[in-house]
């Protein structure tokens, strides 16, 4: 702990409002996020396409190595990043959409990898996106505050 700062708690925080995703093919995860989880881009350029998932709640899907340099925008710059290897992330879901998730997946060729019913009285499906990311479809129950 630094000098003179006994007692002193981090700010609040409100919550996670962006999940990044690096992707090989931009075009091929567009297809799946729009076709297979119902997403609609707000905004997309060649190197990252940005889906809002739920009120205050953003998925970016970033082309690999497209964002190695920063980027200028008129308010500021964007720092470097980039990613390698499979992901994970959650999406919510409401508990009686689980099976209804279920079937859509398999009508659309995803197979589900695992299910999980969770101790808390959750549950979450479990499939890949074309880039080999581990998708979370979780209904209320998982964690203690969800």
């Amino acid at each position: 702990m630094a000098a003179g700062s006994e007692g002193i708690g981090a700010p609040p925080l409100s919550g996670v409002l962006e999940t990044g995703l690096y992707v090989d093919d931009l075009g091929r995860a567009r297809s799946f996020y729009e076709d297979v989880l119902g997403l609609k881009p707000m905004i997309a350029d060649a190197r990252f396409c940005a889906y809002g998932v739920a009120s205050g709640s953003v998925l970016l899907l970033f082309l690999r190595g497209a964002t190695l340099e920063p980027v200028r925008m008129p308010d500021g710059i964007i720092p470097p990043h980039d990613g390698h290897g499979p992901l994970h992330y959650a999406l919510a879901i409401p508990a009686d959409s689980l099976e209804k998730w279920a079937v859509h997946l398999e009508k659309r060729g995803v197979a589900i990898e695992s299910r999980v019913e969770w101790k808390g009285g959750g549950a979450s499906l479990y499939f890949r996106d074309p880039d080999n990311h581990l998708v979370e479809l979780a209904t209320p129950g998982l964690w203690p505050n969800y």
